[in-house]
């Protein structure tokens, strides 16, 4: 099969600024790798949104094609793993960091960070989940490993509107966890309660910027998106023993508090990194997302668009007013 050009957003540094636009690239100009990819479905995240607008903290080199994250077909690969017309998932690694990136109609990656399609669950699915739910099946783990069980008490979901957040409140309620979730989205509490939160609590309510080292005791855990003092205020509000994973910045990357609920509650602070999981950890919570976790509202969490749409879905993104997961459509 010959390829010559396809279409990508290239986010390009011009007179001391970052510019988006959809623009013919080469197949030439893609990495070297095992494995030239279809993509199908990609989605969007907060680190593609700050991958375009030039955030030298996720992308080092400009220009460049975002998108962290695609699901499509393999057209042509080196490697005994993969064949032409096989369909993969790869989700993690550098793609779209470092590495032309998924905001286009074609990929070129090594072979192992591929995976196949897990049994019930299509393409499209694989990116309603994608990373933000493979980021929260990973919190849930992590959290279970240190000892969090049902019935310990409420798991806090911070952020909770957003795609991590979205997928944590379905997988916990999958998994048998009472969930509450915390938003600034007045009008967003019947969106989470269907998604199965018992309980759906005001931003303020969970942002405390005072000084006291410890808090109430509260929550059994905490799946925390978005840092900042929201993180700290839940880490002095959990029960002794509990624990917190910790897994974005969308408020701050900054952490200003005390050790206390760490030396006098046992509180474990749980770090969440998708991009580096060890294979079979990687394998086994799809294999979960997949099958027992798998949520029951993927639709009520996704919203899709086209390749066009992108740019205006990024400075929503940017602003904190997507709901879910926005799945693009590339082929759309």
């Amino acid at each position: 099969m010959s390829i010559e050009t396809f279409r990508a957003m290239v986010v390009r540094e011009e007179a001391c600024r970052f510019v988006r636009r959809i623009e013919t690239r080469s197949i030439d100009d893609l990495p070297d790798g095992d494995l030239l990819v279809k993509v199908k479905y990609s989605a969007l995240n907060y680190k593609d949104a700050l991958s375009a607008t030039g955030y030298k903290g996720v992308t080092r080199h400009y220009p460049h094609t975002p998108g962290i994250e695609a699901s499509g077909v393999v057209v042509a690969g080196r490697c005994e793993s993969f064949k032409a017309g096989d369909e993969v998932i790869v989700a993690g690694f550098d793609l779209g960091m470092n590495t032309s990136g998924a905001f286009g109609e074609y990929i070129r990656v090594p072979a192992d960070w591929a995976i196949r399609p897990l049994n019930g669950m299509t393409l499209r699915e694989s990116m309603i989940c994608g990373v933000a739910g493979f980021t929260a099946a990973l919190s849930l783990h992590k959290l279970e490993s240190a000892g969090l069980k049902p019935g310990t008490g409420p798991v806090l979901v911070t952020g909770a509107t957003g795609g991590v957040g979205s997928l944590a409140i379905t997988i916990l309620t999958r998994a048998g966890y009472e969930v509450a979730a915390a938003t600034g989205k007045k009008d967003k509490v019947d969106y989470l309660r269907q998604l199965g939160a018992s309980e759906v609590i005001p931003r303020a309510d969970v942002d405390d910027t005072g000084k006291r080292a410890l808090l109430g005791q509260r929550w059994a855990g905490v799946v925390d998106t978005v840092g900042g003092s929201i993180c700290a205020t839940a880490i002095k509000s959990i029960k002794y023993g509990g624990s917190a994973a910790t897994c974005g910045l969308a408020q701050s990357a900054q952490l200003n508090m005390t050790v206390y609920p760490f030396i006098l509650r046992a509180v474990n602070l749980l770090g969440i990194d998708s991009v580096r999981c060890p294979d079979d950890l990687r394998h086994h919570l799809w294999a979960k997302l997949a099958g027992e976790w798998k949520p029951a509202t993927l639709e009520t969490i996704c919203t899709e668009c086209s390749l066009e749409d992108i740019d205006e879905k990024i400075d929503l993104m940017l602003k904190g007013l997507l709901t879910g997961r926005t799945v693009i459509n590339i082929e759309k």
